[in-house]
């Protein structure tokens, strides 16, 4: 129940793309707001993006322009769209629900949360 299971992570060369995926179980996604976050090696944790379930989305500074988070409800599956990736995105990506979907990167509104898979850039 409430399971969210992360996947698509990997090495790829700076400049390059990665497809993450959210798969959720126990729970309709189109009912809440997924979160996707990330922790770099010595750094805390992070929030990346967001979506909530009427498709307000948020993406962090550092992403902006270069991420997308689309949802596939049929699927029960978020993404998130990775282009023109930098060694400093690299790290482990999670994502998390927002059940009350009150928006926003504070962690103590994600109830549940994946994994993680790790992503990692680099020539």
């Amino acid at each position: 129940q409430l399971q969210l299971v992360e996947s698509g992570g990997g090495l790829v060369q700076p400049g390059g793309s990665l497809r993450l995926s959210c798969a959720a179980s126990g729970f309709a996604l189109d009912y809440y707001a997924i979160g996707w976050f990330r922790q770099a090696p010595g750094k805390e944790r992070e929030g990346v993006s967001y979506i909530s379930s009427d498709d307000t989305i948020l993406y962090a500074d550092s992403v902006k322009g270069r991420f997308a988070i689309p949802r596939d409800n049929a699927k029960n599956t978020v993404y998130l769209q990775m282009n023109s990736l930098k060694p400093e995105d690299t790290g482990v990506y999670i994502c998390a629900a927002d059940i009350d979907e009150l928006g926003g990167f504070d962690e103590s509104n994600f109830g549940s949360w994946g994994q993680g898979t790790q992503v990692t850039v680099s020539s």
